[in-house]
Formats: C-alpha cells, structure tokens, sequence
C-alpha cells in the first residue's frame, strides 16, 4: 500500500491508467467513530492529467495507507497469462482509444481459445461459444461489438470513427466481464468447494 503523504505514489491512475500519476494532495479530512476511536486521516488526489480525484486513508500523515478509492486496477491470476497480459496492456493503454480496442480484442480472442475454441477466426469463436453455451447470447453481441470496433482499427477503415475513451473503457470492461465469467469465477467456486469446512 501506498503512503499517505502530500503526494500519493500509485503505479497507475486508477481513472486513466497513466504511468506513475502526479497526484498531489488537495483537501484532507480527520474522521474517527462516535466513540471516538477509529481515526483516520482522508486525503484528495486530484490527477493532474485526467482530473479524476483518488482517495486515500491512513492512520496518520506517512503512515501506509488503509483505503484507496477508486482501488488501483489488478487482473485476477485466474485469467490465463497471455488474455491476462493483453488485458492488462489493455487497461494502460486507455489514454489511446484505438490500441485500447484491439488489445482488449485479443485479450478476448486469447480466452476463448484457452476454452478450446482455435478454429476460424474470431466471429467463428464467439459464435461457437455461444452456440456451446460457454457464453450467452448477451455476451455473444458484445464480444462481436468489441471485435467489430477492433476490426475497424486493425484494417484502418478510414470510414469508421476512430475510438472514443468511451468506446476503450467498454471494451475493457466487456474482457474483464468475460475474464471473470469464464475464470475468475469457476476459480472461486472450486475454491470454496474444496476449502476444509
């Protein structure tokens, strides 16, 4: 964690993902419960490049922190290591629309063949996947808006809009939805089927 100071030290902003944000303490509040224990020191992060605030709590000035909101973004070791990787690229790659696009593609395209499903291309996957009830029909069109956005990118068709934050973050947040629909989860429930009762 962190240490609350007059300036906060995270790897990335948790709002744009830029590399080691300057987040620069503007505000700061004391709280404590109302038996008078529990205190903690708030502090606000405004970034200087997206103007999203972070916010974090501590003990007490240059202690480490105990809360940071929005918490810091981190890929579940569930998700196998080449979807992981891309969707991790994916999550930095935010402040550029179209890069965003096509990693968070491939990071879907990369979890669908860990699900054995190789063959054709990437339409044929989703499709596949749906039909195989792996993912639902819901999912099955988002998978294919994602792929489309990606396509327009990769083929540089100078008819399509280019890629809007908008556009980057729901395709990020579409691969980290399937990434814990088809890992994360599973993981969980054998994980809590096995822990000694």
């Amino acid at each position: 964690m962190p240490i609350l100071g007059n300036s906060l030290e995270l790897e990335r902003c948790p709002h744009c993902s830029v590399d080691r944000p300057n987040l620069t303490q503007a505000y700061q509040l004391e709280t404590h419960s109302s038996e008078g224990g529990n205190k903690r020191l708030w502090r606000m992060y405004p970034c200087a490049r997206c103007g999203g605030v972070v916010i974090a709590a501590a003990k007490g000035h240059g202690q480490n922190t105990l809360h940071v909101f929005p918490a810091p973004k981190d890929i579940d070791l569930a998700i196998p290591n080449r979807a992981r990787e891309y969707l991790q690229q994916a999550l930095r790659a935010q402040n550029a629309p179209a890069g965003c696009v096509m990693l968070a593609a491939s990071s879907v395209d990369s979890m669908l063949k860990e699900k054995g499903l190789s063959d054709g291309s990437l339409y044929a996957r989703i499709k596949k996947a749906a039909e195989q009830h792996i993912i639902t029909a819901d999912m099955a069109d988002w998978a294919h808006e994602v792929r489309l956005d990606a396509n327009d990118q990769r083929h540089s068709d100078d008819s399509a809009p280019l890629p809007t934050p908008a556009d980057a973050q729901r395709a990020v947040e579409f691969a980290q939805a399937l990434g814990e629909f088809l890992f994360v989860l599973p993981a969980r429930v054998t994980r809590g089927r096995t822990s000694p009762k």
